[in-house]
C-alpha cells in the first residue's frame, strides 16, 4: 500500500504545479501583473497616462482632464469630485446639474475626457477618473483653476497659423512663464513620438532666467503634418498653433492680409494725367518719351 502511494506522488506533485501555474496566470490576468516573459497582460482595463495629472486652467476658460483607458470592454468609466465624492459622469451621461460638466469622448477613441466649460476658482481640487473593474482602478488627477495674469502658461513665439511648403521645415517654439519640469508635445490628440518611424523629429529645451522655451522641428514637412501642435507643459496652461503643410504655392484662400492690391503703374500714370492741369500733362507726356 505504502508503494502504491509512493508511486503516485508525482502524479499529484504534477497536478500541484500545474494548478499553481494555472492560479498564477489567472491573478495575473485580474491584477494586470507582468507576464513571466515580461510582457503586460491586457485582458483588463488599464490607464495609457499620456498627460500630466497636474493640469492649470485659468478662470473662465475651458479646463480639460484627460483620461484614457485602453481595453475598455463593456467597463463603465466615470469622473469623481473627490471633496465631495459627487459622481460627475457615466460613460457619456452626465450626473449633475451644473452645465459646465461633460465628457469628451471621439467616438471609437480610447479618450474619456473630463470637460469643465467657464472653470472657477472653486473648481480646483482632485478628480478621479474611474473603471468599474473588480477591484475598481482609478487615476487622479489635480486641477487648479487660477486668474490669468497669475496662471503659469505657455505661449507660441510666432503666429498662431503658420504655413510651410512640402518637403520643407517645421519649426514650432513656445516659451513657458515658469521653469516647467516637463513640456510635452501633441499633435492633434497624440503625443509626438520622437522614435517613430516618420523620422525627423527633434526637441530643443532651454531654460531661462524667466522661464523654458521649447523648440519642435520637423524636417521633410509631410501633408500628414498638418494639423493642431499643442504645447504642453506640465502643471501650466497649454497654447496650440495650426500648421498648414501645402502641395504647391500658398493658396490665395489661405491668405489672411486685408491690405488691397496696389494700383498698376499704367492707372496711376493715366490718372496723373487726367488730373494734372493741360500743361503739366504735356511736360509728363513729353518726360516719358525721351
Amino acid at each position: 500500500m505504502s508503494q502504491e502511494n509512493h508511486s503516485e506522488r508525482p502524479r499529484v506533485a504534477t497536478i500541484i504545479i500545474i494548478s499553481c501555474l494555472y492560479h498564477l496566470q489567472h491573478l495575473r490576468t485580474i491584477w494586470g501583473l507582468p507576464a513571466s516573459n515580461g510582457a503586460i497582460v491586457l485582458d483588463r482595463p488599464y490607464f495609457d497616462d499620456v498627460s500630466s495629472s497636474n493640469v492649470t486652467a485659468v478662470v473662465d476658460e475651458v479646463a480639460i482632464l484627460k483620461c484614457r483607458v485602453r481595453n475598455r470592454a463593456n467597463r463603465t468609466i466615470s469622473w469623481m469630485r473627490k471633496r465631495d465624492l459627487h459622481i460627475l459622469t457615466s460613460n457619456s451621461f452626465t450626473y449633475t446639474s451644473d452645465q459646465r460638466f461633460s465628457v469628451d469622448h471621439p467616438v471609437n477613441s480610447d479618450d474619456w475626457n473630463l470637460k469643465i466649460n467657464f472653470a472657477q476658482r472653486r473648481d480646483s481640487g482632485i478628480y478621479e477618473c474611474q473603471v468599474n473593474t473588480e477591484p475598481k482602478i482609478n487615476m487622479a488627477f489635480h486641477l487648479e483653476v487660477t486668474d490669468l495674469l497669475a496662471a503659469a502658461r505657455a505661449k507660441i513665439l510666432g503666429s498662431a497659423e503658420v504655413h510651410v511648403k512640402k518637403g520643407s521645415t517645421i519649426s514650432l517654439a513656445c516659451s513657458v512663464n515658469v521653469h516647467a519640469p516637463s513640456i510635452a508635445w501633441l499633435h492633434d490628440s497624440a503625443v509626438v513620438d520622437f522614435d517613430s518611424a516618420r523620422g525627423g523629429i527633434s526637441l530643443e529645451t532651454e531654460k531661462t532666467d524667466v522661464g523654458t522655451t521649447s523648440r519642435l522641428m520637423l524636417t521633410r514637412a509631410a501633408l500628414r503634418d498638418s494639423g493642431n501642435y499643442t504645447c504642453q507643459p506640465a502643471g501650466a496652461v497649454s497654447a496650440s498653433v495650426v500648421v498648414h503643410v501645402l502641395n504647391g504655392e500658398h493658396p490665395a484662400a489661405m491668405q489672411t492680409s486685408n491690405a488691397r492690391p496696389c494700383p498698376s503703374t499704367a492707372l496711376v500714370l493715366i490718372g496723373a494725367l487726367l488730373l494734372a492741369p493741360p500743361y503739366h500733362a504735356a511736360r509728363l507726356l513729353l518726360s516719358l518719351t525721351q
